[in-house]
Order: C-alpha cells, then structure tokens, then sequence
C-alpha cells in the first residue's frame, strides 16, 4: 500500500495488483452481521493498532456506489471483528478493510460480500447510476457543501476544499472529517483526512486515472452527514 504522510496524517491507498498485503482478511456475511477474519500469512492473529481512535474502520460500498456505510467492527476473537449491517437482498457490495497492523505490510483490497442471501447473483453496475454528477454542491439534512479543487491530474498532490456555507463540524473520530474516495470500478481506495485540526482541506494522491466517486462526511450535532461526489482524474 502506497502511504504518503501528509502533515501529521496518512493517505491510505490499494490499487489492485500493486504489491502483496502480509495480511489475509475474509469477510463473510450471515444474517445481517459481516465478519472480518484476520490473519498474517503464517496464520497468526496480527496486533492492530488504533487509528482515528478506533482499532479498524469498515467501508462498505454497494457495486454500482450508490450505497456508503462507515462501520467500526468490534473484535470478537483474537482473529475476528463483527458488525451488524443489515444489506438488501440480490445486490453485490465491496467491503474495505482499513487497518495498521503492527509491524505488517498492510494492503487494503476489495473484499466481496457474500453470504446466504448474495451468493446466488452477482449483478452487473448500473450504467445510469454510474453516470459522475459534475454538481460540486451538495445539501443533506439542511447542511449544504461545497467542493472545489486543484486539477485532477495523477501523480501529484491535488487538495480539496470543503466550503460548509459557514457551519462548523464537530470533530468526528479525531478530525473535522473524513473523505473516502472509491473508483467506480470498486477497486481502488483511498482514506484521507483534513491537514489541520482547523480547515475542511484535504490532500490526496492518485496514481490511475478515470472516475472516482468521493464521499466526505462532517459531523453536526451527533449526526455524519456523508456528501458524495464524483470527480474526474485526467492524466498530466
């Protein structure tokens, strides 16, 4: 997994193929609870240790990007977390598991959700639904957002601004927000957070190009509020 320390904060990237992961995770999915098995590559437990103060973030999309859930699995086991996130019936969904074992090389790769419910189909994406809405504004809840940034060029630091139309979030898991970034072949990932405990701006990198759905999620009066948009990244 490619990393790039950005002030005092880490990118987390998967691009498929890039490099080999000394973490193997299993998810399997039963009656509305997802389980994460974990393991290093000599069937040892690893030793995770807490990042945004929680030992292991989940992002769970649906294959055509219209559904996000960011979950924090409890563990179970010295090998196993569980979360319960009941999902609909005949839709396939990609899982990311987000963690930093101790002393591991850690790559995050699209898991596929299957289980008693979505093993028997596995549904093509929507092409409607996966059309990018160039809005760069979004309103959810009453709570309005506004995105621009730098070009969208691969290989180099691009920041994005969040204009919230004066609101201010509260901190959320140890930072005024999170983007999680998804390309819309639900492969590559990619979890960034604000450069400053005191500006909605965030540095990302991206190493392919193409169409990348973008979710940022701000925190008002105990409610994540996740503002999705698309983006396009253009070679140099």
């Amino acid at each position: 997994m490619e990393q790039h320390h950005q002030h005092h904060e880490m990118q987390h990237n998967t691009y498929m193929g890039a490099t080999e992961s000394d973490i193997i995770t299993t998810i399997t999915y039963q009656e509305s609870i997802i389980k994460i098995h974990l393991e290093d590559q000599d069937g040892n437990p690893p030793v995770l240790l807490q990042t945004h103060e929680k030992y292991m973030h989940l992002i769970v999309v649906s294959d055509d990007l219209q559904e996000f859930y960011h979950l924090h699995p409890e563990q179970i086991d010295l090998y196993t977390y569980e979360v319960t996130l009941p999902l609909r019936d005949l839709t396939s969904y990609k899982a990311f598991v987000d963690i930093n074992p101790k002393g591991k090389h850690y790559l995050i790769e699209p898991n596929a959700i299957e289980g008693n419910i979505l093993n028997h189909t596995h549904l093509c994406h929507n092409e409607m639904n996966l059309i990018p809405n160039k809005e760069k504004i979004k309103e959810i809840s009453g709570k309005i957002v506004e995105m621009t940034h730098d070009p969208l060029k691969i290989g180099e630091d691009v920041t994005l601004h969040f204009d919230l139309k004066g609101e201010k979030p509260e901190p959320y898991l140890g930072a005024l927000g999170h983007v999680v970034i998804i390309d819309d072949e639900v492969k590559q990932f990619i979890h960034v957070h604000p450069n400053s405990d005191h500006e909605t701006v965030f540095v990302a990198q991206f190493i392919d190009s193409g169409f990348f759905k973008l979710w940022v999620e701000f925190k008002f009066a105990e409610q994540i509020i996740a503002f999705p948009f698309w983006i396009e990244v253009k070679e140099k």
